[in-house]
């Protein structure tokens, strides 16, 4: 099949979890045999507007973001022409949507009208706006911030509309969706996220690991990756931190990752006198990001809300780790099935100090328990995610549809 992806982030670097789906799934398509297309917007990094990524062609098109206004014309417009380009000279068999800025071009051109549409639902733009953007004061700024959050979900809405068939990767997502754009049920398929298993694996060398990451040798790592911003729930877990190195005076807790929350959660940390027991690692590349998980006792998930999958915990587990999440979203569907224990019981430090004392005392009290752990969290991931079953999954549906 010749199957074109449209999204609003790129192949070419992943950083996040929009990226790592969209780059597995593109390139394990195409080493299957099938000609697989990227269309995207070109991002200041980009030094080109074609670029081949493990065989996979990356199309890019140019917008002009002096303000919102021009961005989304430029958006429109721009992906629009770039698609129709693509299609006279490729005529695509399906197309699968991954955000809806770009889509929105494609959709408005009478070019996709017969072709057949899925989109993939990481998450609502309208929701992931109003996370990043907390509700302003005054009108004067309460105006712009309404409009931009009624455009999101115009855009979304008619995206989904046009859409043949909705890829999800939760239930928690499948009944947000539901609710929040009164979408079919028989529309919608879930398919779960993935995890490489061969890339993302246990060692036995962790202390090597620890010397070489510069993290002590003989303390209880807790590891968290997370955008230092406000939904992630970062300050809740260093504030659980001042109890837990009450309890368990070797925890100590490395967090990656970086964003506007930085110089706020640092202040916060010196502050709670917790210097000598958080690390702020900052970003973190690919290339290092395996060892990270390897070098972890336990992984903490602290997120307060908007949790769509979770593609961190499975990473997380295959590596051996331990993880201890929220209830939110759907790192709910993934540790219930896994062992619920490991859910805190809400999203409050109390919570997660508790369940963090007490997870640390088991582990030092039996050694052994912590390694009968670590695999049982390879073996649930083996038997249950990889991304060649979300791929063979969404192989099938596309093929259907396309049919």
């Amino acid at each position: 099949m010749n199957i074109l992806f449209v999204s609003d982030v790129s192949i070419a670097e992943v950083i996040g979890g929009a990226e790592r789906v969209l780059f597995e799934q593109s390139t394990i398509l195409q080493k299957r045999g099938h000609d697989v297309h990227v269309l995207t917007r070109k991002l200041p990094e980009h030094k080109s507007d074609h670029q081949v990524i493990q065989g996979v062609n990356e199309w890019r098109y140019d917008v002009d973001q002096s303000h919102s206004f021009s961005f989304i014309k430029s958006t429109l417009l721009n992906s629009k022409r770039l698609f129709e380009s693509l299609q006279n000279q490729y005529s695509f068999d399906a197309i699968n949507f991954h955000q809806p800025f770009s889509a929105l071009g494609v959709v408005r051109s009478p070019l996709s009208k017969k072709i057949r549409k899925v989109y993939t639902c990481h998450s609502f733009s309208f929701e992931e706006y109003q996370s990043r953007n907390p509700k302003p004061e005054g009108v004067a700024r309460r105006i712009p911030c309404f409009l931009n959050i009624q455009a999101r979900k115009f855009i979304e809405r008619r995206v989904l509309k046009e859409s043949d068939r909705i890829v999800v990767l939760s239930r928690f997502t499948k009944e947000r969706l539901q609710r929040a754009y009164d979408v079919s049920s028989a529309k919608i398929t879930i398919i779960p996220g993935g995890v490489d298993l061969e890339r993302f694996h246990p060692s036995t060398e962790r202390t090597k690991i620890r010397q070489r990451l510069n993290v002590p040798e003989d303390r209880v790592i807790l590891f968290t990756l997370r955008d230092l911003e406000n939904r992630m729930g970062l300050e809740n877990l260093i504030h659980a931190m001042r109890k837990v190195v009450e309890k368990i005076s070797d925890a100590y807790l490395v967090i990656g990752g970086h964003g506007p929350l930085k110089e706020r959660l640092f202040s916060l940390s010196k502050e709670l006198r917790l210097d000598w027991s958080i690390r702020f690692a900052g970003f973190i590349s690919e290339a290092e990001l395996p060892d990270y998980y390897r070098m972890a006792d336990i992984f903490i998930l602290p997120t307060l809300e908007l949790e769509g999958f979770g593609l961190i915990t499975l990473e997380a587990l295959a590596s051996g780790v331990p993880v201890l999440g929220t209830p939110v979203g759907g790192t709910v569907e993934i540790l219930s099935r896994f062992n619920p224990r490991y859910l805190f019981k809400d999203t409050s430090s109390e919570a997660m100090a508790e369940l963090i004392i007490k997870t640390c005392q088991e582990f030092k009290d039996n050694p052994k328990l912590w390694q009968d752990v670590s695999s049982q969290c390879r073996l649930f991931v083996e038997e249950n995610y990889s991304w060649e079953k979300n791929v063979d999954l969404l192989e099938k549906l596309i093929a259907g549809v396309a049919s």
